[in-house]
């Protein structure tokens, strides 16, 4: 079965933008692993307003909405946004059994690039596998947080781990 990567920038105390939406914190002066995470995955789950946000993003910066990401079969999930670009699929009612079905598909493994709603519906659901974070050495005080308020504890497996000169860790856990 594909496993689902929870895969992003994450500042010190655990802000994932800055209070005013805001990711200018994040390094991009260098790959941080991102064409070995790109080698990994086929396809992306993103949420609405990540979509929305990484198409502004792509349409000021020549198509990309990361630097080298190669193309991906992309699901949007939104319960309000009619259509989206062409080759993206949009996943609206019940996600998580679509979800479900989609990580028993072939391929490689799954981007869960965005969206805190997303991200916490699947992390409540037991449906992330694991987790890449490049924690950057910053401290915003205020902003979206990563995760929200649990029922339960979420054990994880720290799979590896790496640093980069610039301060920047790279994170692998395994959840469970």
């Amino acid at each position: 079965m594909r496993k689902v990567i929870l895969g992003l920038a994450i500042s010190l105390d655990g802000f994932i933008e800055g209070p005013n939406g805001e990711y200018d914190w994040c390094f991009n002066d260098q790959d941080y692993g991102l064409n070995d995470f790109f080698s990994r995955v086929d396809t992306i789950f993103i949420g609405r307003k990540s979509y929305e946000m990484a198409q502004q993003h792509a349409e000021n910066n020549n198509g990309e909405v990361v630097p080298g990401m190669p193309r991906m079969k992309e699901y949007v999930f939104s319960n309000t946004l009619k259509d989206v670009k062409e080759g993206a699929i949009l996943i609206a009612g019940d996600s998580l059994a679509e979800i479900r079905s989609i990580k028993e598909q072939p391929g490689k493994d799954i981007w869960l690039f965005g969206g805190a709603s997303l991200t916490d519906a699947l992390m409540k659901e037991g449906l992330v596998d694991e987790l890449w974070l490049s924690v950057h050495p910053i401290i915003l005080g205020a902003g979206k947080p990563l995760f929200r308020m649990q029922d339960n504890r979420t054990p994880l497996t720290l799979l590896d781990s790496k640093t980069y000169n610039t301060g920047l860790v790279s994170l692998w856990y395994k959840i469970g």
